[in-house]
């Protein structure tokens, strides 16, 4: 969300990293999918839509269904439509206000997986394994690590984000989010962010440095650290719903005249399980679908540190 022009201009001031390009590149999705295909990436088709005549003929080119989504701004779902006829071109370009958008061909992906990566200054690339990710109402519900996938896979996610990097001159901590097609070994770029990552926030206990660690020592011009993964990890986003489940319970005894007041869950019925880390990001208010914290396990397999944060985050909600 940082304006172009204000990087652009500390950039020329002072050494800004991960770099203008970086950001030029990840905060529009036409220049992200162009960038892409620039350089060779294979992605989902797309054409860019600047009226309704222009999503009309893009969906007669990449057919239904489609994504319809604003060229700027727009996470966890907002900014985008599905479209599934023609018929839905009008009122899908009024939905979205009528600005620059993107339409993308609809994927009937097997999985979705992520890779967050750092690159030094020297130009050393240390990547995270691909992360499994699950998503609920189009935000990020549970992520798994490492990926249970064949070795092609991963040899192919590796060379596409050493490009990605590469070719942006990125110094820092980068995202690759991709689509893994029911073709065998293929995976499809979805986008970058130049960050660190949700679905990386499991590094903070199950790898030797952690992504936020990671970022410090790159943009400090130290070099990467080890990413080696002490045990298999999964995570758990906490989002504000459970806050909100509480506040409509507060709400309904004040209107029996009963004081009361809006509370956070009750935290022990996770933190009373010893493999089990809590983290909670400070925030003010809580809002349904507002990342609130993220719960995290470690334990022998994957399948098993995700039933344990499945279980104990199901356990807050139970009344």
């Amino acid at each position: 969300n940082v304006p172009l022009a204000t990087a652009e201009i500390c950039a020329a001031i002072v050494p800004l990293r991960p770099g203008v390009q970086a950001l030029r590149v990840a905060q529009n999705r036409l220049r992200e999918k162009t960038f892409f295909v620039e350089n060779g990436l294979p992605t989902v088709p797309f054409t860019a839509v600047h009226s309704l005549t222009d999503l009309q003929t893009g969906l007669a080119q990449i057919g239904c269904p489609a994504l319809l989504k604003t060229a700027v701004s727009g996470y966890d779902g907002k900014g985008q439509i599905k479209l599934n006829h023609p018929d839905e071109a009008a009122g899908a370009w009024q939905a979205v206000g009528e600005v620059d958008c993107i339409l993308e061909g609809w994927v009937a992906f097997e999985r979705e997986l992520s890779m967050v990566a750092a690159r030094d200054v020297n130009g050393r690339i240390a990547h995270y394994n691909l992360i499994e990710n699950r998503h609920a109402n189009h935000i990020l519900d549970v992520s798994i690590a490492p990926a249970d996938v064949p070795p092609l896979v991963l040899a192919q996610a590796e060379a596409m984000v050493q490009t990605v990097l590469t070719a942006l001159d990125v110094v820092g901590v980068l995202c690759v989010e991709f689509f893994l097609t029911p073709t065998p070994g293929r995976l499809l770029l979805n986008e970058i962010a130049p960050r660190p990552h949700n679905s990386g926030h499991l590094t903070i206990e199950a790898c030797v440095t952690s992504q936020f660690e990671q970022q410090l020592r790159t943009v400090c011009g130290l070099p990467v650290g080890d990413t080696t993964y002490l045990r298999p990890a999964a995570m758990a986003n906490l989002l504000g719903d459970l806050w909100d489940f509480q506040r409509r319970g507060a709400e309904a005894q004040r209107e029996k005249s009963v004081q009361s007041v809006a509370k956070s869950p009750d935290w022990t019925a996770v933190l009373t399980h010893p493999h089990l880390k809590l983290h909670l990001y400070g925030k003010e208010s809580a809002r349904p679908g507002r990342k609130m914290g993220h719960l995290t396990a470690l334990a022998s397999s994957v399948e098993e540190a995700e039933k344990i944060v499945r279980g104990a985050r199901g356990r807050l909600v139970i009344e």
